[in-house]
Formats: structure tokens, sequence, C-alpha cells
């Protein structure tokens, strides 16, 4: 991996590798790599190309078959690429076919999105939630995963355990598993703790697809001041903060984790204690990126974690965040279409005061104690 000018790594260049079967359709596959690429820039690689293809099924081998593994290799000599993406999880054993033909770094979307969280823990807590999700990724790879690891000298894909256990067997692996997740209930029953001191209070979890703006909800609604940016996964710690619906009406509101199709499921097991402050809300608020082309997509996926979690008898709003960005025309259609919805811009505060209207209906039919609970602290 060069150095840019400044003294910075250069970003990797990567090519990205999809596949149509029967039950994906161009346009979804499109979608899919497009988000993949988002991905991938986000842990720090240049997208240099794009191939994709149209099979019946996945190659048991290969993923791809022995045609495309040849155009692959040589798109990665003609592009100087030193990774290449592909849009599905592949097995240890194909993973070593294809790098055995393949003179690049071969990574899965599952590998890009551990990675991605590996970068953007800070908390203790996510820290050991994202090892133990990296260490089950890699425990039925580790034959491949340990000698390709080896070979590399760093970048998207190595953050991590891979970097520090290359000489472990799979028995060490096992045991720093349980060892971690041994921590991970202890801070889990601290967590328990401080729901029990909230139980009084009216509690609402943002949730929704990454980047759709949940972050600077929060921030607009209780000058919270978590970070919101313009990229995926800013936000893997649950942060929850008070708010006052109305100056007698104290509430507590929390942002989660962004969920994003195909989560590795290592990694949904290994974050349930994040999201476990879901399933103990009053109020779940789905915040929609209405600017998004694949929202209708968004809103299934999020839909879907959100069964997992078993919150169907929690009270639900659906916020369409970022209306700032869209025409009128689209913002009619959104209303006709989902006449249920709230319409905000989140960045420019437009639309939180029916918000706050609507949970404050909420609140008054929940009937609970409006005395402030001694948890709901700035």
């Amino acid at each position: 991996m060069g150095m840019k000018h400044n003294g910075l790594p250069a970003a990797e260049k990567a090519i990205l590798v999809g596949v149509a079967t029967r039950e994906v359709s161009l346009k979804t596959l499109n979608d899919h790599l497009a988000e993949l690429g988002r991905l991938a820039e986000t842990a720090g690689a240049e997208v240099c190309a794009i191939l994709s293809q149209r099979r019946p099924s996945f190659d048991p081998a290969t993923l791809v078959g022995a045609g495309k593994v040849k155009e692959i290799a040589e798109a990665v000599r003609e592009h100087c690429a030193e990774i290449v993406i592909f849009d599905e999880d592949l097995s240890g054993s194909q993973l070593k076919r294809l790098e055995k033909d393949i003179p690049a770094k071969i990574l899965d979307r599952s590998a890009v999105i551990l990675d991605i969280f590996a970068r953007h823990a800070k908390t203790a807590e996510a820290k050991i939630q994202v090892e133990v999700a990296q260490l089950q990724y890699l425990l039925p790879r580790l034959t491949r995963a340990w000698t390709h690891l080896s070979r590399q000298v760093g970048g998207i894909g190595t953050r991590g355990p891979g970097e520090t256990q290359l000489e472990v067997d799979r028995r060490m692996v096992r045991k720093r598993i349980a060892d971690l997740k041994l921590k991970l209930e202890k801070v889990e029953s601290i967590r328990h703790a401080q729901y029990s001191r909230r139980e009084n209070a009216f509690h609402i979890a943002l949730v929704g697809y990454t980047n759709a703006g949940k972050s600077t909800l929060m921030n607009a609604l209780t000058s919270a001041g978590v970070e919101a940016v313009d990229k995926l996964f800013a936000t893997l710690d649950s942060t929850t903060r008070k708010i006052h619906i109305s100056p007698d009406k104290p509430a507590v509101m929390s942002d989660t984790v962004g969920f994003i199709r195909k989560l590795p499921v290592d990694l949904v097991a290994s974050f349930q204690s994040t999201l476990s402050v879901v399933t103990q809300a009053t109020l779940v608020v789905h915040v929609v990126d209405a600017s998004s082309s694949d929202f209708v997509d968004q809103m299934e996926t999020t839909a879907r974690v959100l069964k997992e979690l078993h919150t169907e008898d929690i009270p639900r709003l659906t916020v369409f965040n970022k209306i700032d960005s869209l025409t009128l025309e689209r913002l009619d259609f959104l209303k006709v279409h989902y006449p249920q919805g709230i319409y905000i811009s989140a960045a420019r505060k437009e639309g939180t005061d029916v918000l706050r209207r609507r949970i404050e209906e909420i609140y008054d039919d929940a009937r609970i104690a409006h005395k402030p609970s001694p948890a709901l602290q700035d």
C-alpha cells in the first residue's frame, strides 16, 4: 500500500463483484453494488471497477464461475487493484480458490462491514462486540485467514484480531470468544440496572437504516452533541439523553446503531445488548432517508430487524427525513403513499414540531407517571 503526499496511507484500489441470480434483478444488484461502493469508500478504499454477472445460481466453488474469475484477475492487473470485494458472503473454500487465481486480497461484504465497525468502535463495549463478531466470522475461515493475513501489510479487512492473533489456533479463538462474551454479560447486567432506574421514564428509541439521519434528529430534539456526519455507521453505541416533550413531560431518547442489508449475523448477535435499548422503549421512531432511491428496501430491512427484536407491541412512528433534498412532486408522492408518516428535515429542524406533537400524543396515551426518574439527568 503506497503513501499519499501528506504522509497518510493511500486508499487501496478495489474492484467490486456482484451476481444477479433468479431471485435478484439487475436493478436490485446495481443498488446493492452502489451501497457496497459506499461501504468500501467508508472503509478507506477507492473503487476502480465494478463487475457484475447474471447466472441461475451461485457457483459453489467460486461464486462466479471459472470464466468470471479469469475476467476478475485480468481487471485486477489492468487497474493495479489491491482488493476484490464480493457482495455475497464467501465460504473458506471459495476464498481459498479465488485467492489462488486472483492476484489481490479477496474480501466479502461482511468483512468490509466488520472492518468499518472495528474502525468506528470507540467505547469498551463496542470494541468487545466487534471483536466477538470478527472472531466468529474468522473461525470457519481460520486456516485461510491466518496465512492470508500474514502476507498483508495492513489495510481493509485486517484491523482488529486478525493482526494480533495470527498464531493462535481454533481452541484459543473459541476461548477468547467465550471470555469476551462473559465481559459482555457483565456490561449487560449494568445496562439492565440502568433500565430499572428508568422504568418510570417514557423512553424513545431512534432506529433506521445507516445514514438515515438518526443522530442529526437526536441533536435537533435534545442538543445531545452526537456525532452526525454523512458516512455509514458513524454511531455504534446507543446514546441516551434527556428530552422534554413539553415543560412538564420529561422523557429519554436513545440513538442506536444503524441497520444495513446483509448485516453479518455474528454482528447482529454481538450487538444484542446495545440493541436491547429498542426492546425496552416505550416508543420506537423509525427514521427513513426520504432522499434515497432505495428507501423502500431500507425500510423493509429495518422492519425485519425490528421483528427479530420482537418489538411488534411497541408503538411506532415512521419519520421521513431529509425532505429538503426532495422536489415538491416527490414529497407529495410520499405523502399520498405514506399518509401516516411524519415529514421532516432534521438538519434544518423543519417538521420537528409536528413530530414533538405526535410524540406528546403517544406520551399522554401511555398514561405513565410524569414525575422524572432519578436517571433523567443531563
